[in-house]
């Protein structure tokens, strides 16, 4: 039930988060947005989980899960602006 409730979160998560992160590079498409707000899910999980804030079979609540995802939002932004990685959800350049 553990990492099924992550999932659930961190998709609620990540709609919320790409609509508190605003900016040019934003997460393209449902799918990647969905995605990195699991991933937010899962960093707030184990970062919780080392700090003594969650027991090893609980996971992320709902707003530290949004905040992990916020957190990977931005450091998506910051990647796609070094030109480290593109988005998939751009499309092709002129």
């Amino acid at each position: 039930m553990g990492i099924l409730w992550i999932i659930i979160i961190g998709f609620v998560a990540g709609l919320i988060a790409r609509y508190l992160v605003w900016g040019l590079n934003n997460a393209s498409g449902f799918i990647l947005t969905v995605v990195l707000g699991i991933a937010g899910s899962f960093l707030a999980t184990f970062l919780g989980q080392a700090v003594g804030w969650y027991r090893p079979d609980q996971g992320a609540g709902f707003i530290a899960a949004t905040v992990g995802a916020v957190l990977v939002l931005f450091i998506w932004h910051r990647l796609v602006a070094r030109g480290v990685i593109s988005d998939p959800g751009a499309g092709p350049r002129a």
